[in-house]
């Protein structure tokens, strides 16, 4: 199913950006955990748009409504369905995209696949607007983890060419990740957030977008999780990550940057520190052969710029058979990254707990 993650915790999202709600079940949550709505409102509000001046100017307060699987508090063992209303909605911005398809958007391949029933508006099903009850999910997921003393974090690691600075792949620890989760920019490096500001706000005054790289830890988390071959964590997080619209590379620990490198540079030496198996270095990025070795798990996502953009770009007319052009109208994010950081958290934390419940 191509709206689901999840193996033992089962994940499945439903509606459309302009659809009456978009929604999440999800199945296999355990019973008697008591979630706290307050911090889940808190992480929701983190996503939802409107809520800074170089997101879209879209206004959505991303409200979840409880339906089942939670009663007196508690989760009871019964799936969890949940909807988020969509309340500020301009379809007519998109009617021009049935006809003419935004370049780097799926409207085309959507095209192809459904034809004429295709809903176009706010780019339908594909629209990074399901990724709020995705967050809803993950805000679950990661309090479980939080009981386990597993804690997941993210920031902005660049815009464009501007760059923050890195975890520390060995020490990073639950404080310096709970340091971002509070900042209007998520970023370590304030500077380097307040040149990234303007940087997206310049792009947006030429009528254009910018793209960017997220980087993610989860510390913590025990050795041994995890399986070989195509169920290892790697596989799972590079699926559950690709399912957040606009990501379009992943990599892990040192990444490509291992292939110039040589065996004695990359291999991480283990060492013991009271008791407990460590490396001194993390160029695996805390996974070995799709297994946790207990170093902090660490992963860089790349964000296309948004295709959604006012500049004139060159495209076709489906129903003419010729060559056009296109100025997309609407209310569109200038750079993505921003609002992505918390879904890259939510979808780590619903991978890791399928894992570990």
């Amino acid at each position: 199913m191509s709206s689901e993650l999840g193996s033992r915790i089962k994940v499945q999202i439903f509606g459309q950006s302009h659809s009456t709600a978009i929604g999440v079940v999800i199945d296999g949550f355990p019973s008697g955990f008591k979630p706290d709505m307050e911090k889940i409102g808190l992480f929701m509000h983190r996503r939802a748009p409107g809520s800074s001046e170089i997101t879209t100017k879209r206004l959505e307060k991303d409200e979840v409504q409880i339906l089942s699987g939670i009663f007196d508090g508690f989760t009871v063992g019964a799936p969890i369905c949940a909807i988020i209303e969509n309340t500020d909605i301009r379809s007519s911005d998109y009617s021009q995209l049935r006809d003419i398809p935004r370049p780097g958007h799926s409207d085309y391949s959507a095209y192809v696949k459904y034809g004429k029933f295709h809903d176009i508006r706010g780019g339908g099903h594909f629209s990074g607007r399901l990724t709020s009850p995705l967050c809803f999910a993950g805000a679950l997921c990661l309090q479980l983890l939080e009981e386990r003393g597993i804690a997941i974090g993210a920031h902005i690691l660049s815009v464009a060419d501007i760059y923050d600075d890195a975890f520390d792949a060995v020490n990073v620890t639950t404080a310096d990740l709970k340091t971002l989760s509070g900042k209007d920019l998520t970023v370590i490096n304030d500077e380097a957030g307040l040149r990234m500001k303007e940087r997206i706000k310049a792009a947006a005054g030429e009528g254009d977008s910018l793209g960017g790289i997220i980087e993610c830890a989860a510390v913590n988390v025990p050795a041994g999780i995890g399986e070989p071959v195509f169920d290892g964590i790697e596989n799972r997080l590079a699926a559950a990550v690709f399912g957040i619209p606009a990501v379009k590379g992943i990599e892990f620990g040192a990444g490509f940057g291992a292939a110039m490198l040589k065996g004695s540079e990359n291999n991480d030496e283990f060492f013991y520190s009271d008791g407990i198996v460590k490396t001194r270095t993390n160029n695996h990025g805390g996974v070995l052969g799709g297994i946790s070795t207990g170093m902090p798990i660490i992963f860089r996502a790349a964000v296309k710029p948004t295709p959604s953009i006012s500049r004139e770009q060159n495209s076709v007319s489906l129903s003419n058979g010729s060559d056009t052009v296109l100025s997309v109208k609407g209310r569109h994010d200038p750079c993505i990254v921003p609002r992505a950081v918390p879904c890259i958290e939510a979808v780590t934390a619903i991978v890791l707990a399928d894992f570990l419940i």
